[in-house]
């Protein structure tokens, strides 16, 4: 473990797993369909990779990035597009991949624009929500785990670019980001 996570949450072998299921779920959900896995960088990029993997159905994938933190360990609540699609949406199907899901004010605001842009459908994966601090009522339908309310680091989630290449999902010791 690393010297600043005081605790892991959840392992490796357990993300594995996890992503494993929900590459099922969509393999099952969009059998005979072509998808689009929309990710949102950076956090989420190594979620998609594996779960991009784990999928059977015919697949695509396109890349965002979106910040509402910046350096902070807190969202602002302002979201920038940085990155835009490469590709029109239209007409498609079109699943958000995402690293995490607390506020949701991200993920609305995201929804909402892609929405408006007339894909088929647009349906979200998330690997971590946090329950207790959801602001926008936001379905996942897929998702990997419930999350505590921590600042929670690895597997592509990081702290100032720093942690994204732990294997598993710890908790950051808040002297760290205090």
């Amino acid at each position: 473990m690393h010297e600043d996570v005081t605790q892991v949450l959840f392992t490796q072998e357990e993300i594995a797993e996890t992503v494993k299921r929900i590459g099922a779920e969509i393999s099952r959900d969009y059998a005979g369909k072509k998808l689009l896995l929309v990710t949102v960088l950076k956090g989420a990029f190594i979620f998609m990779a594996d779960l991009v993997r784990a999928i059977d159905s015919e697949v695509e994938i396109d890349f965002m990035e979106v910040s509402s933190y910046g350096t902070e360990a807190k969202s602002s609540g302002i979201v920038r597009i940085i990155k835009d699609l490469d590709s029109s949406i239209e007409g498609r199907h079109v699943i958000i991949v995402e690293d995490i899901l607390d506020s949701g004010l991200t993920l609305k605001y995201l929804c909402k624009n892609l929405n408006s842009r007339k894909p088929l459908s647009v349906e979200i994966a998330t690997l971590l929500l946090k329950k207790e601090k959801q602001e926008a009522d936001i379905t996942c339908k897929y998702l990997g785990f419930c999350c505590p309310d921590e600042f929670v680091v690895g597997y592509g989630l990081d702290f100032s670019e720093r942690y994204r290449n732990l294997p598993y999902i710890g908790v950051l010791d808040p002297k760290v980001y205090s």
